[in-house]
């Protein structure tokens, strides 16, 4: 059926090109909250070219993923459970209701059903990988190093994505010179030399000074901010002259463990980012992990001074224009692994740039030192209630450091019936 539509919808796509008239196409999701991208990049027509995502498994590095969802159901493969639960990765162990591991999920994969919600790239697979992040059910002692091990785990079962929606502030004069954590970064270049992309979130700390954030500050990591439907930087989307692309991040559907959500955050647009490259790469499957990449650097819509920027870093994706651009010659630079390069060559490099250089500002007094494992990153987000969304409250899912201290304001639930 989704093959039938996607087809109407090229269609439809060249009748608009020869001028006569067409209704427009209602983009998937719930009302006041549409999923506004599948019009801007005409995604039904990418998945009738072959762009699906199909062949390509993204890890999403989490709280864990409720494989048992219908929407999910058939597309989470086994995975692993570095929080000490004794689990495969498919159970989200959130302790907020939330949901952070499923809801990113179900942004990149989810098949449409529940409150409309529809995954961008749904023939991909989602590899779960639970990591202890604060406010997570735990049962068992954890593993030093989850994130890190959570890396190498994804990059030796198969992953082609990693998904990271997560962060954690370093602080100056307690995390030591270096932005990244040397276990961290390591495998990081781990993924790299294997033709993995790793992709995370910046941080949602724009109106807070925006604070240097592991792992999105690492050599080689895709770091990724938010716009909203006018292609603006949200306020709350961190500024880092670090920062690679910038994608939809504002006003956000997203599934939970048996509810749906309207939120905000680099979280969702980490989550739609990976679900772009996996898009792209499933179309051109030939092509190196350094080739996709180039084709979304290089055509991102350029919003802010030319060149990169500190807010949206080489411009706002456009996963249809990476999908139409030609092949990627080898002498184009690609600024994210050309960083990377002097590490991945076995040399010393210059090595990351001290936290001062990175943009580091002084951590406030009290301040949780960054510790591992990784740290969730926030989340804002808002009930859905019947065939209409109802305004509900903000909860904010604001962590900071890797020991992550989650301030939160639980929204009123409606008692709705789990998905199906």
């Amino acid at each position: 059926m989704r093959r039938l539509l996607a087809g109407l919808a090229a269609a439809l796509l060249v009748l608009g090109l020869l001028g006569l008239p067409v209704a427009a196409a209602a983009a998937p999701g719930p009302a006041a909250a549409p999923e506004w991208w599948f019009d801007s990049w005409q995604v039904p027509a990418l998945w009738g070219g072959g762009a699906d995502g199909h062949g390509i498994t993204i890890a999403v590095i989490d709280t864990g993923v409720q494989a048992s969802l219908p929407e999910l159901r058939g597309k989470v493969l086994a995975g692993a459970d570095f929080i000490g639960n004794g689990s495969d990765g498919r159970i989200d162990y959130d302790g907020d209701d939330f949901s952070h591991g499923t809801a990113m999920s179900s942004i990149m994969v989810a098949s449409k059903g529940f409150a409309g919600i529809e995954g961008l790239a749904p023939d991909a697979r989602i590899l779960p990988i639970a990591v202890p992040l604060k406010g997570v059910v735990r049962h068992g002692a954890p593993p030093t190093g989850a994130t890190a091990t959570a890396i190498d785990y994804a990059v030796d079962h198969g992953a082609k994505i990693i998904n990271m929606s997560l962060g954690g502030v370093r602080e100056e004069g307690t995390d030591g010179p270096d932005p990244c954590p040397s276990g961290v970064q390591q495998a990081v270049l781990h993924a790299l030399r294997r033709g993995v992309l790793v992709v995370a979130a910046s941080g949602n700390s724009g109106d807070e000074s925006s604070p240097v954030e592991e792992p999105g500050v690492c050599l080689g990591v895709v770091s990724v901010g938010a716009v909203d439907r006018n292609l603006n930087v949200a306020s709350f989307s961190s500024r880092h002259p670090y920062l690679t692309l910038t994608a939809p991040g504002d006003n956000i559907p997203s599934l939970s463990r048996d509810s749906a959500y309207i939120g905000e955050g680099t979280s969702q647009a980490t989550a739609i980012t990976s679900a772009a490259l996996a898009l792209v790469w499933s179309r051109y499957p030939s092509e190196s992990s350094r080739q996709i990449l180039t084709r979304l650097l290089t055509t991102a819509t350029d919003r802010g001074p030319h060149g990169r920027d500190p807010a949206y870093g080489y411009g706002v994706i456009d996963p249809a224009a990476a999908i139409a651009a030609p092949v990627p010659a080898a002498t184009v630079a690609n600024p994210v692994l050309d960083g990377a390069q002097p590490l991945l060559s076995g040399g010393s490099g210059s090595g990351p740039k001290p936290l001062a250089a990175a943009g580091a500002v002084t951590a406030p007094a009290g301040a949780v030192p960054v510790t591992d494992p990784a740290e969730g990153m926030s989340t804002r987000a808002y009930l859905l209630g019947g065939l209409t969304l109802l305004f509900l409250g903000l909860a904010v899912l604001a962590f900071t450091g890797w020991l992550r201290r989650r301030r939160t304001r639980s929204p009123a639930r409606l008692g709705w019936p789990a998905p199906g």
